[in-house]
């Protein structure tokens, strides 16, 4: 089949059409603008050629001998590709679309939650490989045993994948089990209330089969309890007996990645995994891209006595998230001076989180916070919020001497007149703000 993707830098396109071009399909893709992950997928791996990828959206670039037009949510229907396509008469699906028929095809283990699917994900599919189940993996970040990918490659009919929740993409998936690491107030800009987020998690619980299985967090008082289930449910808890031993072995720091490994570890008995591979793969989990992924530096240029630090680059974009990796950092580095530089992302998230916001910066335990200029996703802003809120404004709010707003423009200069030899500095957001990691 020929097949191409419209967004195709996306994290999870991405990850499908990786999964394509495994199965032999010739795949072409498009995005706005280029990537680490739109470079990555023009590279030549695995004796297989890489993939034609166009900068720009252009109904040029649909052809009219393609099988499939693959695009990602996000695009409208305006998009010139995707008028294209509809013209011609190509068969189009959105990313969860295509996603959910791969789910029909194998035994799928979906992944979903506010906050740890990735993590969770890539924890799943590092165990079943390590007991030799040879699984296919999507997942919504890069992992280094995957080769720097997300996506890997398996023989087996066992399918990891990543479940979304925005715009209720993972009502398209049929898994055989299914697991619910929390549900929190996240992709308000579509759900609108959080009794929607809810209840859009019970129907995806709902979902599973007769036989199948459920592995949610306990602790999570917001998950929605199913009546009269029919499918076997596991619990797990930071109180279980399992906890201390998974806590001493993770080299991911946070009680958030302990609850995280519960979750696998659930998922590798239902599988009748012995335990000792289980605790082995999740001691050799070091992490994946953007997760508390942490580096020793020197930055060039710096007075003396300045310059030499490690920073962690992290994803968390949401106020749950931004408390637990701050929280894991300092418990990680009690005695270090701790600074942040957050990008929020998105007005519409900061809008509707504004308050949650407030309250995490005003008592998180770090020394110094650098709130930078919003970063917008495309397709997913209004012009009303845009106006209502900025990072000035929210740093005004929190109101406190150690929080203060800095354009991103001037962040690179300010750190190397201003940062000490031994401070941690976590850089933070889902954006483009890893990049400023990346230039040190």
């Amino acid at each position: 089949m020929k097949i191409h993707l419209i967004g195709i830098g996306g994290i999870g396109v991405s990850a499908l059409a990786q999964y394509y071009l495994s199965k032999g399909h010739q795949v072409s893709g498009s995005d706005l603008v280029a990537s680490e992950i739109t470079d990555f997928l023009k590279q030549p791996g695995n004796g297989k050629a890489g993939m034609k990828i166009t900068i720009g959206n252009f109904a040029k670039n649909i052809e009219r001998d393609y099988d499939l037009v693959v695009h990602s949510p996000a695009i409208k229907p305006n998009n010139p590709e995707y008028k294209a396509a509809k013209k011609l008469g190509i068969k189009t699906q959105s990313y969860p679309e295509a996603l959910g028929d791969l789910t029909k095809e194998y035994y799928t283990i979906a992944v979903a939650g506010a906050h740890g699917k990735s993590t969770t994900t890539a924890m799943v599919g590092l165990v079943l490989a390590e007991a030799g189940l040879d699984p296919t993996v999507i997942v919504g970040t890069k992992v280094k045993e995957f080769g720097g990918s997300n996506f890997r490659e398996g023989k087996s009919k066992l399918l990891v994948i990543e479940a979304c929740e925005y715009d209720s993409s993972f009502l398209h998936y049929s898994p055989k089990i299914t697991v619910v690491t929390n549900v929190d107030k996240e992709h308000l800009d579509f759900f609108k209330t959080f009794n929607k987020v809810k209840t859009a998690f019970a129907k995806f619980i709902k979902r599973l089969p007769a036989d199948g299985f459920l592995v949610f967090n306990d602790d999570d008082n917001q998950l929605p309890r199913i009546e009269n289930p029919v499918f076997k449910s596991l619990g797990y808890s930071l109180k279980q007996k399992d906890a201390p031993k998974i806590k001493k072995l993770l080299v991911v720091p946070g009680e958030h990645n302990v609850s995280n490994a519960l979750a696998v570890l659930q998922v590798a008995r239902i599988l009748e995994i012995p335990d000792n591979i289980t605790f082995k793969a999740l001691s050799q989990f070091t992490g994946t891209w953007r997760r508390f992924e942490e580096r020793d530096l020197k930055i060039k240029n710096c007075l003396p006595g300045q310059g030499k630090l490690k920073i962690i680059s992290d994803y968390a974009h949401h106020p749950t998230e931004i408390s637990a990796t701050l929280t894991a950092a300092r418990e990680k580095y009690p005695k270090n001076k701790i600074w942040c530089i957050f990008q929020p992302h998105q007005h519409q998230r900061t809008y509707y989180l504004f308050n949650d916001f407030v309250k995490i910066f005003r008592k998180v335990p770090i020394d110094q916070i650098i709130i930078t200029d919003i970063y917008d996703v495309a397709g997913r802003e209004t012009k009303a919020t845009s106006k209502e809120v900025s990072s000035e404004k929210l740093v005004k709010k929190i109101n406190k001497k150690n929080v203060s707003y800095l354009p991103m423009r001037k962040l690179e200069e300010y750190i190397k007149l201003n940062i000490k030899n031994g401070v941690v500095l976590i850089i933070m957001g889902a954006g483009d703000i890893y990049r400023l990691a990346d230039r040190f």
